[in-house]
């Protein structure tokens, strides 16, 4: 079974990280998301940063630099014009650093996607028989896709 468990993420290994890529990416793949709004965009989608003691604005530039590093960002010009702007926030846990971004505002002008989240007794009943469950420490795991820009 470990053999078999090895060779699948062998075949999908780009969408992992690894020491050669530290970020899982799904390449060939761009979400589309629906606005229902136009551009020029209103107003309320462009917020100001939140306010960030030294210790915070320290991690938060930190952890922009390394998304900087791996290609995940990237820095916007002085003439460019940024329609959508998300604050990011520093949250901690065990005293590590972890950026988030808030959304709230950006949420209020996407179409709602029709693809619920299954449902718990549902899972558990496509489980039953199972031989084989995985999971994810959704804290460690980090992957990005590719969004389509024409939107």
């Amino acid at each position: 079974m470990k053999e078999e468990s090895i060779e699948i993420l062998s075949q999908y290994k780009e969408a992992f990280a690894s020491d050669n890529e530290p970020i899982g990416a799904i390449k060939g793949h761009e979400v589309e998301i629906m606005l229902n709004a136009k551009r020029p965009y209103h107003t309320p989608l462009r917020r100001p940063d939140y306010p960030a003691s030294p210790r915070a604005r320290e991690a938060l530039e930190t952890n922009i630099d390394d998304l900087m590093k791996l290609g995940v960002l990237r820095e916007v010009e002085n003439n460019e014009e940024v329609e959508v702007t998300n604050p990011v926030i520093i949250s901690w846990h065990n005293d590590k650093s972890r950026m988030v971004g808030d959304f709230r505002t950006f949420n209020n002008y996407t179409i709602t996607d029709r693809y619920p989240i299954p449902r718990i007794h549902e899972t558990f009943t496509q489980l039953y028989k199972a031989n084989l469950i995985t999971s994810m420490n959704s804290l460690k795991f980090f992957s990005w896709e590719c969004f389509d820009t024409s939107c």
